[in-house]
């Protein structure tokens, strides 16, 4: 099985790839410009006095433009793009699934996410709670290493309604890896970019500390586990 981070600008790895190599494209681009948002993202205290993680600040983060786009769909049968209303990307499908975080009313963060995929025609829910310190699944809680983190039961939901078995999949940001770990547990061959080089580095610690914790686990069981419970 294929799970390989790539540190790279995505658009020069994807130049090298050959049209629709990948058979799905899941991906989390940056809306915005990272130089102008180091203290909203990098201070360990919000507006509103809420202490959170002194994420390090990435100059690297540009927001894609069309080109992305293009090259995203020229190497990859479907897409399924986080962020998607940020974007002015031309002739997007028009089917949306939205991440519903479950927020609190008083949270100055959005209450969700919305994502294009190119699959579907109509509008499809997720619903997760993603609250800053608060998660849906409290006994896993995940560690957040990066600040626009998804996650991984949001991938695991997403392969388990759009890909199919032997799919081989693509990730232009990779970011915290949350997408690594869910393709990994449910057998998928996966390649992922990230530019920034710190971040990629503690991508590759958390995944391999997954990898760690899963070994006692048949990758049988763990597919048969995800796929049958996060429909």
């Amino acid at each position: 099985m294929i799970n390989e981070l790539i540190n790279c600008n995505c658009m020069d790895f994807m130049k090298t790839c050959k049209d629709k190599q990948f058979d799905l494209a899941i991906v989390d681009p940056p809306y915005f410009n990272a130089v102008n948002k180091l203290g909203y993202y990098g201070d360990n205290v919000s507006s509103t006095k809420v202490k959170r993680n002194n994420y390090k600040p990435c100059k690297s983060w540009n927001v894609p433009d069309n080109n992305y786009y293009k090259e995203l769909c020229r190497i990859s049968k479907n897409q399924i793009i986080w962020g998607i209303n940020y974007y002015k990307f031309e002739n997007v499908p028009t089917g949306r699934i939205v991440w519903d975080k479950e927020k609190n009313e008083s949270c100055t963060f959005s209450d969700g996410e919305i994502a294009s995929c190119s699959m579907i025609d109509t509008v499809r829910f997720f619903r997760y709670k993603w609250d800053g310190m608060l998660q849906q699944n409290m006994k896993n809680k995940e560690n957040k290493i990066h600040p626009t983190q998804k996650p991984v039961a949001l991938y695991k939901w997403l392969l388990s309604k759009y890909a199919h078995a032997g799919d081989n999949l693509f990730d232009s940001h990779s970011g915290s890896g949350s997408f690594r770990i869910a393709a990994y547990d449910m057998g998928f061959d996966l390649v992922s970019c990230e530019i920034d080089a710190d971040y990629c580095k503690a991508n590759e610690e958390r995944f391999q500390a997954h990898i760690a914790q899963q070994e006692l686990i048949p990758i049988q069981e763990i597919q048969q586990l995800t796929f049958g419970g996060n429909k």
